[in-house]
């Protein structure tokens, strides 16, 4: 064979050798890819501790009818919104900082739908239903179907829309938690254009600016309760991105304390922030628990251990926590037109208090059982296969 032949099979060679590295490389890409959608191990004590904030919540909002925030013996329960915040960031970091390159911006936002919008649409349509078939209000007669429907679509799209006077213009009238589900999905969409791309000092002068801001707002109103209605709707902004980025840089410092305080204590130190009482400083001591004393938690929960009689119990309450939130308040609402309307005596409320928390629960269960999680899963092992056959 002469030299012509020799370089022409060389070159033949070649390509046939670089079209089989590229297939095997984008055979590679696509499996890391497909790998990369498996939700990372959870921490387990920090499940639970989603738990215990989000029954705190539901609590809250109860006694928030019968007394004021100074009387109310979990006048502090909202906080556990900002605790929220915080864990968000952290897990967020956790779960995307190093896999977010590989999976791309487009999965990143179907993961964090999958996870977060099934519970606003069903939130969305129990609010309705509530709404309209509440039997203790009468205000509902006051908007046409047209104005309804508004409501409804931007519930369920998690769009402002603080209209409602008589549910004091509630950013979402049918659902008022949704307020932070929406800062949520601001923080998620600044994380995978901005956060996950910036150097940690950026990070340090939101965190700062957003705690000067938080100490501000808290000295002005006497507390930070603020983020949920039309009138304090930027006060929800400054909340979440103090927390949201003081979650982040635990994770990217690794910021971890290794204790052995465990599930019950942990739990027991969430409840105390909760359960403070109002002081004449109320304001600075609100802004010191966001501030410090919940990164603080968040970083002992990432570094505690959930005993073998407290995983399963870590477990169900983190995965009850987010249905819990997201379809108590339908309940709320019928019960405070009920207060308003016929103020019961204080052992009617006792009864119906307690007996509504459990009632609640046990349907934010079943919500959880045959609806968020066999959802999740589904939609999840779908996104799975696409991403194989792709």
């Amino acid at each position: 064979m002469d030299d012509r032949g020799n370089t022409t099979l060389i070159r033949e060679s070649s390509i046939t050798f670089q079209t089989f590295k590229a297939i095997f490389t984008l055979m590679r890409h696509v499996e890391n890819k497909a790998e990369s959608l498996v939700t990372r191990p959870h921490f387990q004590i920090l499940d639970g501790l989603r738990g215990i904030a989000a029954l705190g919540i539901v609590i809250f909002h109860f006694m928030e009818w019968i007394y004021d925030p100074s009387a109310n013996f979990i006048g502090h329960g909202f906080l556990a919104v900002d605790f929220f915040f915080c864990l968000s960031g952290f897990v967020i970091g956790y779960a995307y900082d190093s896999r977010i390159k590989i999976i791309g911006i487009k999965e990143f936002f179907k993961s964090r739908l999958i996870r977060l919008q099934p519970m606003v649409v069903l939130g969305s349509v129990l609010g309705l239903i509530a709404f309209l078939l509440d039997p203790f209000a009468t205000y509902q007669f006051l908007y046409s179907t047209g104005r309804i429907f508004i409501i409804f679509l931007c519930s369920l799209f998690v769009i402002p829309f603080p209209v409602m006077q008589e549910r004091s213009f509630n950013l979402f009238g049918l659902n008022a938690p949704a307020w932070s589900l929406f800062w949520e999905y601001v923080a998620n969409i600044f994380y995978a254009f901005v956060f996950c791309r910036i150097n940690r000092r950026f990070l340090w002068i939101l965190l700062i600016a957003a705690a000067i801001t938080l100490v501000y707002i808290s000295q002005k109103e006497g507390n930070l309760l603020g983020g949920w209605n039309g009138a304090t709707f930027w006060d929800g902004g400054v909340r979440i991105g103090y927390s949201f980025t003081a979650g982040l840089l635990i994770y990217r410092y690794n910021l971890i304390i290794k204790n052995k305080i465990g599930f019950i204590g942990l739990g027991i130190l969430l409840s105390l922030a909760l359960l403070m009482p109002h002081f004449s400083f109320n304001g600075m001591a609100e802004a010191s628990v966001v501030i410090i004393y919940f990164p603080f938690l968040v970083s002992l929960g990432a570094g505690s251990t959930a005993s073998p009689r407290m995983i399963p119990v870590c477990k169900f309450a983190g995965d009850i926590s987010y249905p819990l939130y997201m379809t108590h308040y339908a309940f709320i609402w019928m019960f405070g037109n009920y207060f308003t309307a016929y103020h019961p005596p204080l052992k009617t409320l006792c009864f119906i208090v307690i007996s509504g928390v459990i009632v609640i629960v046990l349907f934010a269960w079943l919500v959880m059982k045959y609806i968020d999680i066999p959802l999740r899963k589904y939609l999840t092992r779908k996104r799975l296969r696409e991403a194989k056959q792709n």
